[in-house]
C-alpha cells in the first residue's frame, strides 16, 4: 500500500506531517509513504526508514494561492506531484493539509472522476456525543446540488460507512429544517423520494440540532449547507471550551475544582476532537483524495494517513465505481 504525502502543507508543516508519517510507519506495518517536499525544511525532523521514500520538490502550493492557478502553475510542487504520483500510479492513494480549493481541482484533472458520478463530494466523519462519530457530505465541493446527486452522495456515504466503519446497515439521513417527509425546498423534497426509493436504510430527514447525537450515520446535503454546518460545529466547540476554561480559570475555587475533573475534561474533549476520525475525502475519484485539517498536529496527519489506508484496504474506490455503473445521471 504506498500513500504520497504532501509534506509541506498545512499550519504545521513540515513537523507535524513528518511526525504524523513516521507514527503511521509504526502502526501500519504494509504501509510506504512517499514523503513529497523541499528536502532541506523536511531534513530536521526525518528519520531514516525502510518504507519512507522523500522525493525533493521545488515548489510549495500557499494557502493564498488561486486553486486552479496553482494547480496549473505550480507543477514542481509537493501537492502537484502527490496527485501525480496517484495519475500514473505510483501510489494508491494521496494526502495533504494544505489549499482545500487546489487539492480538490488538482483532483478533478488529475486523479478524475469516476464514471457515473456527477460530483464529487467532499466528506468528513464529526464526533457525536456517544462517540461513534457520523459521516458528512458534501461539505462544500459544490455549493449547488441536484437531487441526483445527494443520491450518489449517500450511496457513497453507505459504502464508505459500511468498508470503513464496519457498520452492517448504517442509517442514512436527509439534513432539512424540520423531521416531517413534505418539510424542505424543491432540493430536499426531491432528494427525499429518490431516498426512499434506493436501497439504503434510509431514515429520513434529519435536523441540525440532532447531528451531534447521533441521530444517523450518514447525513447528505449539499455543499453549501454542509459547509455552513460544519464551521458552526466547529465554531461552537471552539467556543465551549473556550467558556469553560475561562469559567474553570476564574478563582482559585474554580481551578481546584478544575484541577479535580481533570480527567473527565480531558475525556469530554477528545470525545469531541476531530483528530481522531482522519482528515475530509473527496469521494468521487479514482483513488482516495484525502485533505486533512490545516491546523493538523502529527495525531490528526497519523488519523488522516490511517483513513486513506483504510480506503484502500478495503477497496472503497472500486465498490463505490461498480455500485454506480449502471446508474444515468448527468
Amino acid at each position: 500500500m504506498k500513500l504520497a504525502l504532501d509534506g509541506m502543507g498545512g499550519d504545521n508543516a513540515p513537523k507535524s506531517v513528518v511526525e504524523g508519517a513516521l507514527l503511521a510507519l509504526e502502526q501500519i506495518p504494509n504501509l510506504e509513504i512517499q514523503l513529497y517536499g523541499q528536502q532541506e525544511k523536511l531534513e530536521p525532523f526525518l528519520k531514516i526508514h525502510d518504507r519512507l521514500t522523500v522525493i525533493h520538490c521545488e515548489e510549495v502550493v500557499e494557502g493564498t494561492d488561486d486553486p486552479a492557478r496553482a494547480v496549473r502553475r505550480k507543477k514542481d510542487s509537493s501537492m502537484a506531484k502527490i496527485m501525480d504520483a496517484v495519475e500514473i500510479g505510483k501510489a494508491d492513494a494521496c494526502l495533504s493539509a494544505g489549499n482545500t480549493g487546489a487539492l480538490m481541482a488538482g483532483g478533478l484533472f488529475k486523479v478524475g472522476r469516476i464514471e457515473g458520478i456527477a460530483r464529487p463530494a467532499l466528506a468528513t466523519t464529526l464526533p457525536t456525543l456517544d462517540g461513534k462519530g457520523f459521516l458528512m457530505l458534501d461539505l462544500g465541493a459544490n455549493a449547488d446540488a441536484r437531487p441526483e446527486h445527494l443520491l450518489q452522495y449517500a450511496i457513497m456515504g453507505d459504502i464508505y460507512a459500511k468498508k470503513v466503519r464496519g457498520l452492517q446497515k448504517p442509517r442514512i439521513g436527509l439534513l432539512n429544517i424540520g423531521t416531517e417527509d413534505k418539510k424542505g425546498n424543491e432540493l430536499t423534497k426531491a432528494a427525499f423520494e429518490l431516498l426512499k426509493e434506493a436501497d439504503l436504510n434510509f431514515i429520513g430527514n434529519v435536523e441540525a440540532r440532532d447531528l451531534l447525537e447521533g441521530v444517523a450515520d450518514v447525513v447528505v446535503t449539499d455543499g453549501f449547507t454542509g459547509n455552513m454546518v460544519l464551521k458552526s460545529i466547529e465554531g461552537t466547540a471552539g467556543a465551549l471550551f473556550s467558556m469553560l476554561k475561562e469559567a474553570f480559570m476564574s478563582s482559585t475555587k474554580t481551578k481546584i475544582s478544575a484541577a479535580l475533573m481533570k480527567n473527565n475534561l480531558r475525556d469530554l474533549k477528545n470525545k469531541m476532537d476531530y483528530t481522531e476520525y482522519g482528515g475530509a475525502a473527496l469521494f468521487g475519484l479514482q483513488a482516495p483524495v484525502i485533505k486533512a485539517h490545516g491546523s493538523s498536529n502529527a495525531k490528526a496527519i497519523y488519523s488522516a494517513i490511517r483513513q486513506a489506508s483504510t480506503m484502500v484496504e478495503h477497496t472503497v474506490i472500486s465498490t463505490i465505481t461498480e455500485t454506480v455503473r449502471h446508474l444515468e445521471i448527468d
